[in-house]
């Protein structure tokens, strides 16, 4: 079953700019500057969008003089991959779809 940290995991990459983000950064590391440039949204905006990002474990920061540079986690996505085959495979051996509770 999903966990509470996978839900606030799902719930920080459901917003379009933050999955955006996370594409992004799935092939490159990048600072805040090179995300504005790529996504169009204003510095103040991307940079709430990565402290979700960050906080939810998703990315990691390194600092580079007056820069920060964002690199995605890939463990973090794995895991959230795993806990949805998890879910589905579950789906599967209960024969959910078949299985219906009466109304009353």
């Amino acid at each position: 079953m999903l966990t509470s940290v996978d839900t606030d995991l799902f719930r920080a990459l459901a917003d379009p700019l933050r999955f955006t983000i996370v594409t992004l950064l799935a092939t490159e590391t990048l600072c805040t500057t090179h995300l504005v440039a790529e996504t169009g949204a204003k510095q103040t905006n991307l940079s709430n969008h990565l402290r979700v990002l960050r906080e939810a474990g998703i990315v990691e920061t390194e600092p580079c003089g007056r820069y920060t540079y964002y690199r995605l986690r890939p463990d973090v996505i794995e895991h959230l991959g795993r806990s949805l085959e998890a879910l589905a495979r579950t789906a599967r051996t209960t024969r959910a779809a078949e299985a219906r509770r009466p109304c009353s």
